[in-house]
């Protein structure tokens, strides 16, 4: 077939080795969502790219093309509301979506005095290959997990949060989505995801399922012009801020980009086992959830909490990760993130 992109050179290049720059990135993926390569093409970059791995230049340019042809959820934030995303890349050991839970618990929240006004979570996801991704668990919890853009935007406005539904905002996956089934692996699609929020969530948490992708996406969120975002990943390999270990966190703020820690013990939460925070199926974490949003006490409202209180860091609502922590709590204990959720479903319904 003709191959006027050069799609043949590009994977000549990988295949030998070198790897591409943020402009020659941007002009493949630009072909593959536009569905002008072969499912060989696309199988033979994604797997080039997956063995190699990912530089920042290829992310980059490949995120520039995806944030260009996403769907686009119609919401101005009012002055003083910040939009916050929770979304992860998966991959990791599953426990029981914690950012899902938490993306609920910050809309429920009440930002320290003299910060912001409030926040809203465009929570971005999709569904999983262990059965237990946000979408499935959010309908499990009574959400319509496929609502369209304008309920988004309501469920935003009147709930503080809603769910982006990945497959509904990025139609242009189709092309590359029978290959990614096929080959059955993680992708730099993986990666892609929570660059690409559908509300333009410019303020993120994301937890990444290897070590060496916490310095990669930072990297790459400061290029994307990212105001706070937080990328996280466990000592023990989970793809999230834990009661279970220390965490690793990248931090890109204002165009600078820093490395820290967090150790739950010394943030005064309880040390806890995986096993302590792992659900079997999706309806093991849905109860998981409400009985969080309840109220009941232990590891798994730790770690929602946790959570919570660095995506309210990024949002600033809160100076720092133990404040979020001490706002996720109220906003358990108040029901106002009951209600959220609550609200969140019923919204979604029409």
């Amino acid at each position: 077939m003709p191959d006027p992109a050069g799609i043949s050179d590009v994977l000549a290049d990988l295949v030998a080795g070198r790897t591409l720059d943020e402009a020659t990135s941007e002009r493949t993926f630009a072909c593959l969502l536009a569905g002008e390569m072969d499912p060989a093409q696309i199988g033979a970059l994604l797997s080039l790219l997956q063995a190699r791995g990912v530089t920042a230049d290829e992310l980059t340019g490949a995120a520039r093309v995806m944030r260009a042809r996403v769907e686009r959820i119609p919401y101005a934030a009012p002055a003083g509301t910040v939009v916050v995303d929770t979304c992860g890349t998966g991959g990791a050991p599953k426990t029981f979506n914690v950012s899902t839970a938490a993306a609920i618990v910050v809309a429920g929240c009440e930002p320290e005095p003299g910060t912001i006004a409030r926040v809203v979570v465009a929570k971005h996801g999709n569904r999983s290959r262990t059965g237990r991704g946000s979408a499935e668990v959010l309908a499990k919890l009574g959400v319509n997990i496929d609502a369209g853009p304008e309920i988004q935007a309501r469920c935003l406005e009147e709930a503080g949060v809603c769910f982006c539904f990945a497959i509904h905002h990025h139609p242009a996956m189709r092309h590359a989505a029978p290959v990614r089934r096929a080959l059955g692996f993680p992708t730099i699609f993986n990666l892609l995801g929570p660059l690409t929020n559908p509300c333009g969530a410019s303020r993120q948490l994301i937890g990444v399922y290897r070590p060496e992708f916490v310095g990669l996406l930072t990297e790459t969120l400061r290029r994307l012009g990212t105001e706070h975002a937080i990328v996280a990943h466990s000592d023990d390999g989970l793809d999230e801020l834990t009661v279970t270990a220390p965490t690793t966190l990248g931090i890109v703020r204002n165009g600078r980009v820093t490395i820290d820690r967090a150790d739950p013990v010394a943030l005064g939460l309880a040390p806890a086992r995986i096993e302590d925070v792992r659900a079997t199926d999706e309806s093991h974490a849905a109860e998981m959830v409400r009985a969080i949003l309840a109220g009941e006490p232990g590891p798994a409202a730790d770690m929602v909490a946790l959570t919570a209180g660095a995506a309210l860091v990024v949002a600033g609502a809160t100076g720092s990760v133990g404040g979020g922590i001490t706002l996720a709590r109220d906003s358990i204990g108040s029901g106002r993130a009951a209600r959220a959720l609550e609200r969140l479903a019923a919204i979604s319904r029409g």
